[in-house]
């Protein structure tokens, strides 16, 4: 009863934050960034519009520009994770012209994305020099894609125990994008044992192997391919 209280203040609290934050101010919980009240509460890339849209061609060209803001040196580390889905995926993330919808990416406050395709410019967050590695630009860009966290499937539970007293309650959703594949500790989404702790203690433990390592990803997951070209029917 005291968790069910606690989380729905925390969700309140957001929605607060959600009507005092200004219209190019997003919110942004975790390394996700939201727009209004139901699109937290969605299972993204069911509602319309989500997808970016696929060409005659069969390819899906994702626009973006990049900010004046990175050395040359982080400027090829984020081109390198932007070309990382040419060879296996059906994405091609290209430099705008004049395209409406782009990604705008840029080193704002720590890293962080929209989920799925928002319309008009939509801020991807590579704050410098900490979140510009390879692994990170691909989480980002898959939550660009329409990808929640792999520890909010709705089969988390079969795979993962949470250890709900260790854990931020605000973190307590779950999402139901499975794609009809397995639970993946090895997805470059899945985030490490301590993640949103509130006392530096786990918060997850895999099961039914508590000694399963998990969350140390350096690049996508032959699961996370397979799921961009699901979504995305590549």
């Amino acid at each position: 009863m005291a968790r069910r209280m606690w989380t729905t203040l925390v969700l309140l609290l957001l929605d607060v934050l959600l009507l005092l934050r200004t219209k190019d101010d997003p919110l942004v919980i975790d390394d996700i960034a939201y727009g209004d009240v139901t699109e937290r509460n969605a299972d993204p890339c069911v509602r319309q519009g989500c997808k970016w849209e696929k060409s005659r061609d069969g390819k899906v060209y994702v626009p973006y520009v990049i900010s004046r803001q990175y050395s040359p040196h982080e400027r090829s580390v984020i081109d390198r994770g932007l070309k990382s889905f040419n060879s296996n995926t059906c994405i091609r993330f290209v430099h705008r012209t004049k395209e409406r919808d782009y990604l705008d990416i840029q080193s704002d406050e720590g890293c962080y994305s929209y989920v799925g395709r928002q319309g008009n410019a939509q801020t991807l967050s590579l704050e410098r020099p900490g979140c510009v590695h390879h692994s990170v630009i691909q989480h980002e860009l898959l939550h660009a894609l329409g990808f929640h966290h792999e520890q909010s499937r709705s089969d988390r539970d079969q795979h993962i125990r949470v250890l709900w007293q260790n854990i931020d309650p605000g973190q307590h959703l779950k999402n139901t994008l499975n794609l009809n594949t397995p639970y993946d500790y090895i997805s470059v989404m899945q985030y490490d044992r301590d993640a949103f702790s509130v006392n530096g203690l786990p918060t997850m433990v895999p099961i039914p192997d508590p000694s399963v390592q998990f969350g140390e990803a350096t690049q996508m997951s032959r699961n996370d391919v397979i799921r961009v070209n699901r979504l995305y029917n590549c």
